[in-house]
C-alpha cells in the first residue's frame, strides 16, 4: 500500500503543480495544511534546509520542490507520461519551467510590493510569451505536459492577482496570444484547477490585510 502525502498550503500555486500531477497518474493522498507562521514538526523534518512547501512523502521518503516532485511523480507512478518521451522535447520543456521558475518572483513582486522594475521585467516576459504561443495550446508538442504546469501561475494566479489588487499587466490588446492561452488554459484544465473564486476571496483579504506573499516555492 503506497503512502503518499503533500505538505503544503491549499492557496499555493506550487502545491497545486504536485495534485495536478497526481491526479493525472491516479495518485491519491493524504493533504497536509500547513501554516507558515507556524512550521509544524513534520515540515521542519521533512525540509530541514530550506523549511517551505510543498513538500511530497513517498512511503516515508520526502522530496522538496514542486517541479522536482511533479518529475519524481511521473517516473515513479504508471500512467500517463508528464514529461515528454522525446530527448529534445524533454529539454525544451524544462527550458521553459526554468524559465518559469526565473521569472516567478517578479511576478509576485509586482503585485504584492507594487515594484515598477518587476513589471517592467514582467512585460518583457509576457511579450516573449505572447511571441511564442501565436497559434500553440502547449508550450511543448502537442499535448499538455511538464511545462504547461510549471505554467500554472500564470494560467490561473496571476489574472487573480490583477484583479485583486487591481494592477492589470495583461489585456487582449496588447498581448492577444498569451490572453487567449490563458483563456484556454483555465476554462481547458478546470478539473485539475482549485476554485478561482475561493482563491479570489483568499487574495482579496489578504491585499486587504496587506499581507507579503502567502505563497512558497
Amino acid at each position: 500500500m503506497e503512502e503518499v502525502k503533500l505538505l503544503g498550503l491549499w492557496y499555493s500555486p506550487f502545491c497545486h503543480r504536485v495534485e495536478w500531477a497526481l491526479k493525472i497518474k491516479g495518485v491519491k493522498c493524504e493533504f497536509i495544511e500547513e501554516n507558515l507562521q507556524n512550521k509544524s514538526p513534520l515540515l521542519l523534518e521533512s525540509n530541514p534546509i530550506h523549511k517551505k512547501i510543498p513538500v511530497l512523502i513517498h512511503n516515508g521518503k520526502s522530496i522538496c520542490e514542486s517541479m522536482v516532485i511533479v518529475e519524481y511523480i511521473d517516473e515513479t507512478f504508471e500512467g500517463p507520461s508528464i514529461l515528454p518521451k522525446d530527448p529534445y522535447d524533454r529539454a525544451i520543456a524544462r527550458f521553459w519551467v526554468k524559465f518559469f521558475e526565473d521569472k516567478g518572483s517578479a511576478v509576485g513582486t509586482s503585485f504584492f510590493h507594487k515594484s515598477e522594475k518587476a513589471k517592467e521585467e514582467v512585460c518583457e516576459m509576457l511579450k516573449i510569451l505572447d511571441n511564442e504561443l501565436k497559434d500553440k495550446k502547449f508550450f511543448v508538442g502537442d499535448k499538455f505536459g511538464f511545462a504547461d504546469i510549471a505554467a500554472n501561475f500564470l494560467g490561473l494566479w496571476m489574472g487573480i492577482l490583477e484583479e485583486a489588487t487591481g494592477i492589470i499587466l495583461v489585456t487582449k490588446e496588447k498581448y492577444p496570444n498569451f490572453y487567449a492561452w490563458r483563456d484556454e488554459y483555465i476554462n481547458g484544465n478546470k478539473e485539475y484547477l482549485p476554485s478561482r473564486d475561493e482563491l479570489l476571496a483568499f487574495f482579496k483579504d489578504r491585499f486587504q490585510a496587506a499581507a507579503t506573499p502567502p505563497y512558497s516555492n
